[in-house]
C-alpha cells in the first residue's frame, strides 16, 4: 500500500486474546505493543509477530494510548484493543483505501460488534457501534482521558462497513476482574474532579433506569442470558463507581 499503517495495541495479561488480535492485523505495516507489566506470555506471543514491543507504568487508557501512538512510524493509526479482531472484510476495505495515492479524509469509524460470553451479539446498540479507530495522527490523537478515552480529530471522518469484533469476556470472573479496575479508574476520575455531587438516593434509584434503558430500550432483551447479564453488569457500573 503507498500509504502504510502502523496499529497500535495496549497490552496487560492478554495472552488468551493477543494471538487472535495479531492475526487480524499482520497486514499492517507494522504493529507497536505498549505493555504494563504482564505476567503471562502476551510479550512472547507479541515477539512472534515481530511486534515493536515497549513497557510502560500504566497511568490511565488516555495516556497509555497516547505514548503507543508516540511510537508509531506511520503518520496513519489503526488503533485497536488487545480483545479486538479486525473481520476479513474491514481489512479488504482498509487496504483499498489505502492503495490510492491520495486519501481524502483525516480518519475512518470502524463499526464494533460485541462478543460476549461467547454469544455475539446481533441486536442492540452493542451490536454495531462506531468508533474513530483508523486515524492520521497529524490531524489528531486520543484524549487523555484515564477511562473512556476517545479520538479527538480535526478533520473530515467517514464511516466504514467492516465490522470490528470485540470478544469482550469469555467468563464471569473475567469480566468482574476488568469491571473492578474500570470502576476504580473512574472512581479516581470523580475524586479528582470532585465530581460527587450528586446524592446516593439519586445514584441508587438511578440503577432502574440504566437498567431499562441498557435491557429494553437498547434492545439487550433480543440477546438471550447473555443480553440481560450485560444489562445488569453495565447499569451497575456508575453505581459502583461511585461509592467506590
Amino acid at each position: 500500500m503507498p500509504n502504510k499503517i502502523s496499529c497500535v495495541i495496549i497490552t496487560f495479561n492478554e495472552e488468551e486474546n493477543i494471538r487472535r488480535t495479531l492475526n487480524s492485523v499482520k497486514w499492517c505495516d507494522e504493529i507497536v505493543v505498549v505493555d504494563s507489566g504482564s505476567t503471562d506470555k502476551t510479550i512472547e506471543l507479541c515477539e512472534e509477530f515481530n511486534c515493536r514491543i515497549y513497557n510502560k507504568e500504566f497511568n490511565g487508557y488516555g495516556d497509555q494510548k497516547r505514548y503507543a501512538v508516540s511510537l508509531a512510524a506511520n503518520d496513519w493509526i489503526l488503533s485497536i484493543d488487545a480483545d479486538e479482531v479486525v473481520s476479513d472484510e474491514l481489512c479488504e476495505e482498509i487496504k483499498n483505501i489505502f492503495n490510492d495515492d491520495e486519501i481524502k479524509f483525516c480518519g475512518f469509524f470502524l463499526p464494533r460488534a460485541l462478543i460476549f460470553l461467547g454469544k455475539h451479539f446481533k441486536y442492540g446498540r452493542e451490536s454495531k457501534e462506531y468508533y474513530l479507530r483508523l486515524f492520521n495522527k497529524n490531524y489528531g490523537n486520543f484524549s487523555s482521558d484515564k477511562v473512556h478515552e476517545k479520538v479527538e480529530l480535526n478533520g473530515d471522518t467517514q464511516k466504514l462497513n467492516g465490522m470490528l469484533h470485540h470478544y469482550s469476556y469469555t467468563n464471569i470472573e473475567q469480566y468482574f476482574n476488568k469491571f473492578n479496575s474500570y470502576t476504580t479508574n473512574a472512581a479516581q476520575v470523580l475524586f479528582d474532579e470532585e465530581n460527587k455531587g450528586r446524592s446516593v438516593a439519586a445514584i441508587v434509584l438511578g440503577f432502574p433506569v440504566y437498567f431499562i434503558k441498557n435491557y429494553l430500550i437498547h434492545r439487550n432483551i433480543l440477546n438471550g442470558m447473555q443480553g440481560f447479564l450485560w444489562a445488569l453488569f453495565s447499569s451497575l457500573y456508575p453505581v459502583i463507581k461511585y461509592f467506590k
